[in-house]
């Protein structure tokens, strides 16, 4: 049985292939570990081989894994990558790097509102459903940048760039993180300071390779990390 080390080493040694394949340098490419369902001993088994960049998406099991004696003396980067219900944001605001999955004006207004409260700079992605997937949460690509410019206006939040889960075939999940990427760039050139927008977070176990060759910037890795089961 492999170790979450070695597959650590594995997936740095992939991710370094592909960034040649597309031109691009390692260090472009963030690996976040999603340590969602995983123990407390695995991500500290995954910090000390030198992992530092963790994703959580269910809201107390995030605050239990950060409070467990085993992680919360590390300096971990804790960010959120589910669905996250507005009513929640006040439970985490202060405890993330980054939030991945914004998908509605109205979560962005509420995490607005929680930094103003609390005097905080929250970075945060919108999520994007390229898939065009009824069961999937995300803005629809043709009514993004009107939601963009929207958020644009919230005080102590900084739109970072955008997410997406894409299909499950690899092939198809390519022209998708395609139009993500072209997205981006469209909203660059609506937003009051293009230079913040530079995050694509797109790309998991069986595509993150698709991903980084079509720009990706974070990379979502789970069960080539921790195990498949």
């Amino acid at each position: 049985m492999e170790s979450i080390a070695s597959n650590l080493t594995i997936i740095r040694e992939q991710i370094a292939s592909a960034c040649r394949k597309a031109c691009r340098r390692d260090d472009e490419v963030k690996l976040i570990a999603v340590s969602k369902t995983k123990s407390a001993a695995a991500i500290r088994e995954a910090w000390e081989a030198g992992q530092r960049d963790f994703g959580e998406s269910y809201v107390q099991e995030f605050l239990d894994k950060q409070q467990d004696p085993q992680l919360s003396s590390l300096p971990l980067a804790w960010h959120f990558i589910g669905h996250l219900q507005s009513n929640k944001i006040r439970q985490i605001i202060d405890k993330v790097t980054m939030i991945h999955g914004i998908d509605k004006v109205s979560t962005a207004e509420e995490l607005s509102k929680r930094a103003v409260q609390q005097n905080l700079q929250i970075d945060y992605l919108l999520e994007v459903n390229v898939s065009r997937e009824s069961s999937k949460y995300g803005i629809d690509p043709t009514s993004l940048v009107q939601a963009a410019e929207e958020c644009f206006l919230l005080p102590n939040i900084r739109l970072r760039g955008l997410m997406t889960i894409a299909s499950p075939d690899p092939d198809q999940a390519r022209g998708e993180f395609a139009e993500l990427r072209k997205a981006l760039e469209m909203l660059r050139t609506a937003a009051p300071e293009p230079a913040l927008l530079t995050e694509l977070s797109m790309g998991m176990s069986q595509d993150f390779e698709e991903a980084i060759l079509e720009g990706a910037t974070m990379i979502r890795i789970g069960s080539a990390i921790f195990g498949w089961r």
